[in-house]
């Protein structure tokens, strides 16, 4: 978390007010000018009240050497749960659409289509290679 500076410890500041009164003003705007309707507008805006700051913890991955952290943002009572909610079901749909070809649900599918890609296009030249991310946040010097 240190290394890429990608949090920030707030201390005693809290910046949920000023988030909150951002989203619904960008919200108003998005209204007023006729981009979402009244009722989205209604749906989509922030109850002060109801909203809390997402929250930072850690989980251990067991499995890896030296059991290195997973940062998890909880923030389902973020001011902007109920905008991602709304895009997500608008966009979801069209991605299914879009990616069907490219999209794998789960391990028993992503075998069988290794086996079907097995049996037409293997080599005894072929290399599988796998790959894991160790830092999303760490910008390259190169």
């Amino acid at each position: 978390m240190n290394q890429a500076q990608a949090y920030r410890d707030l201390g005693r500041s809290n910046p949920l007010e000023s988030l909150v009164n951002k989203t619904n003003d960008v919200l108003y705007g998005f209204w007023r000018n006729k981009h979402i309707t009244q009722k989205q507008y209604e749906r989509l805006k922030v109850v002060k009240e109801q909203a809390e700051i997402a929250h930072l913890y850690f989980l251990r991955k067991a499995h890896k050497p030296k059991a290195p952290l997973r940062s998890i943002m909880a923030g389902l009572k973020s001011p902007t749960i109920a905008i991602s909610r709304w895009l997500y079901g608008l966009l979801r749909p069209l991605f299914n659409r879009l990616a069907n070809e490219t999209t794998i649900l789960n391990g028993s599918q992503l075998v069988k289509q290794i086996e079907q890609w097995s049996a037409r296009y293997l080599t005894t030249t072929t290399s599988f290679i796998t790959m894991d991310a160790t830092d999303l946040y760490r910008v390259s010097q190169e």
